[in-house]
C-alpha cells in the first residue's frame, strides 16, 4: 500500500473516532459480534491459508489460532459492559462531600503490529481487545504469512468501513512508515530487534506500546519430575507450530542425575506424537520460509544431535533435533531458537540454576518440572520471565483470566482477555465533587486552626 492511501487511512480513522460514535458499549459489542460472524463464516478459507503459509493442519490451526480467538471475543462480549463501567472507589475524608470514580476510555486510534508464526490469532486477538475497548485501528500483518494476511483482509474489510478498522498489507518499507506515524497507542508482537526499532520510533510522540517479543525461555527439570509427562509437555509445547512459537521451550536444564533418563523420554515423546518419520506426518508443520530454515541448520551442530537433524529442503521441514552437551558459545544459544531444535544443558544444584539464568536476558516464559515445592518456589520467586508453567508448557497463554506478556527484553505489557482491555484503555480517576458545600479549609488565609485539621485529615 502506499504511503498517500496511508495517510487517507489514518485521517480518516482520527476524524471517525473523534465522532465519539466507537464509545458506546453496544457499538462495540455489536462490532465484536460481527468479526465473530465473519471469523466462522470464513472458517475453512483461514485454515487454508494457515496451511498454506505455515503448512499448519487442520487442528492445529484451529486448536492454537481461531479458536483463541473466538474464545477471547467471546470473553469480551461477556465481560466488556463491566470492564467498561466506572468503577467507584473510597473518597478520602477531606474530599468531602464528593463521588470517586475510575473511568475506561479509549486510547483512540491504534496500530497492531502482528508476526507471521501466529498470523491470524496475533493479529485478531489484539484487534478484539482494540474494539472492545473502544478504539479504532490500523492491522498491519505479518509479510511472511501473505495468503493468511489477506483472509485477515477479506474478514476485516467485510465487517468495518476503513475510517473504523483497516488492514494495511506490505513489508518492512509500510512497517516503518507506519512507525513514524502518530498513534495514540501501538501494539507489536515479534523480535526483539524490531521491538527496539517500535520503542524508538513510539517515543517520538510520548506514545504508550505493548511489546510483545520472545527471547530464550528455559524449561528447568529437577531430579523429582515425573520424567515420561515431562517429556510429554515439554516435546508438545517444543513442537506445536513446528517450534515457530514465541513461549516455546527453547532449550531445557536438567539436574545432571536425570539427563540420559529424559532424554531417552523426550526421544520416545517424539516418535509418540510424530511417529517414526515426522516428515511422512501430514500434521507436522514447516518453516516459514527458506531464509528461516537455512538459520536453524546453521544451529544445528552435528557432534552434539542425539536424536533427529534430517532436512527437506524441499519442504522446507526440519526433523525434530535434540542436542546434548550443549555449552553457551555454541550457535543455538547464541539468539532464540524458533525452530525444532531442542538443546539439553545440566545443573548439579537448584541455586546453579539461578546463578545460570539472573544475569541472562529476562526471558517471555520459564517452566519448571518438579514435585519439590521449594525448588520449585525458589525459582518462581527469584527469577525474572514474562509469565510459564510449573509441571506443564505454553497452556498459560490459552487463558483469558491471566494477562500475557514478557518483561525486560522479552516485552512490556500484556494482553489476553481483561489485560488486553486494559492494554487498550486509559484509566481516568475522576472526583465528582458536590456544590452543596466548600470547606474553608484550603483557601488563603490560612491560620492555626485550618492547619491543625489538615494535619487530622492528612496523616
Amino acid at each position: 500500500m502506499n504511503t498517500t492511501e496511508i495517510n487517507r487511512i489514518a485521517a480518516k480513522q482520527r476524524q471517525y473516532f473523534q465522532t465519539g460514535e466507537t464509545f458506546s458499549v453496544s457499538f462495540r459489542l455489536d462490532m465484536l459480534r460481527k468479526l465473530r460472524g465473519s471469523i466462522k463464516k470464513h472458517e475453512a478459507e483461514i485454515l487454508t491459508a494457515l496451511d498454506k503459509d505455515m503448512g499448519k493442519s487442520r487442528y492445529e490451526a484451529y486448536m492454537c489460532e481461531i479458536g483463541m480467538v473466538l474464545s477471547e471475543i467471546s470473553f469480551l462480549l461477556k465481560n466488556t459492559s463491566k470492564l467498561a463501567a466506572p468503577q467507584r472507589v473510597r473518597t478520602p475524608l477531606a474530599q468531602f462531600i464528593s463521588r470517586s470514580f475510575i473511568q475506561a476510555v479509549p486510547y483512540g486510534n491504534t496500530l497492531i503490529i502482528s508476526p507471521w508464526n501466529y498470523p491470524f490469532l496475533l493479529a485478531l486477538g489484539p484487534l478484539a481487545d482494540a474494539i472492545a475497548a473502544g478504539n479504532t485501528a490500523i492491522v498491519k500483518p505479518g509479510e511472511c504469512a501473505p495468503e493468511t494476511a489477506a483472509i485477515i483482509e477479506k474478514i476485516l474489510s467485510e465487517c468495518y468501513p476503513k475510517k473504523y478498522i483497516a488492514v494495511v498489507q506490505g513489508g518492512k518499507e509500510e512497517n516503518l512508515y507506519l512507525l513514524r506515524k502518530k498513534f495514540d497507542f501501538v501494539f507489536f508482537t515479534g523480535s526483539q530487534a524490531v521491538g527496539k526499532i517500535v520503542l524508538k520510533n513510539a517515543a517520538e510522540y510520548l506514545t504508550p506500546v505493548v511489546l510483545e517479543l520472545g527471547g530464550k525461555s528455559p524449561v528447568i527439570v529437577d531430579e523429582t519430575a515425573k520424567l515420561p509427562l515431562a517429556a510429554r509437555r515439554i516435546v508438545f509445547g517444543k513442537l506445536i507450530n513446528c517450534g515457530q512459537t514465541c513461549v516455546a521451550p527453547d532449550y531445557i536444564l536438567c539436574d545432571k542425575k536425570i539427563k540420559n533418563a529424559l532424554i531417552r523420554y523426550l526421544i520416545i515423546e517424539i516418535k509418540r506424537q510424530l511417529g517414526e518419520k515426522p516428515f511422512d506426518n501430514k500434521n507436522y508443520g514447516r518453516i516459514v520460509n527458506k531464509k528461516h530454515f537455512d538459520r536453524l541448520c546453521g544451529m544445528i551442530d552435528a557432534s552434539r544431535v542425539v536424536f533427529g537433524g534430517k532436512k527437506k529442503e524441499e519442504t522446507l521441514q526440519i526433523e525434530p533435533v535434540i542436542m546434548d552437551n550443549v555449552t553457551w558459545e555454541d550457535a543455538v544459544m547464541s539468539e532464540e531458537i524458533f525452530g525444532p531444535i531442542l538443546p539439553v544443558m545440566t545443573f548439579e544444584s537448584i541455586g546453579e540454576v539461578y546463578s545460570v539464568l539472573k544475569n541472562r536476558p529476562r526471558p517471555l516464559a520459564l517452566y519448571m518440572f518438579s514435585e519439590n515445592r521449594k525448588n520449585i518456589d525458589f525459582i518462581m520467586q527469584r527469577t525474572r520471565f514474562g509469565g510459564g508453567c510449573i509441571n506443564d508448557t505454553v497452556i498459560h497463554v490459552a487463558t483469558e483470566n491471566m494477562g500475557f506478556g514478557g518483561v525486560g527484553e522479552s516485552g512490556m505489557g500484556a494482553s489476553h482477555g481483561k489485560a488486553g482491555f486494559d492494554a487498550f484503555s486509559h484509566y481516568k480517576s475522576i472526583v465528582d465533587k458536590k456544590t452543596i458545600l466548600d470547606l474553608p479549609m484550603r483557601y488563603q488565609p490560612y491560620n492555626e486552626f485550618y492547619y491543625k485539621l489538615i494535619r487530622m485529615f492528612l496523616r
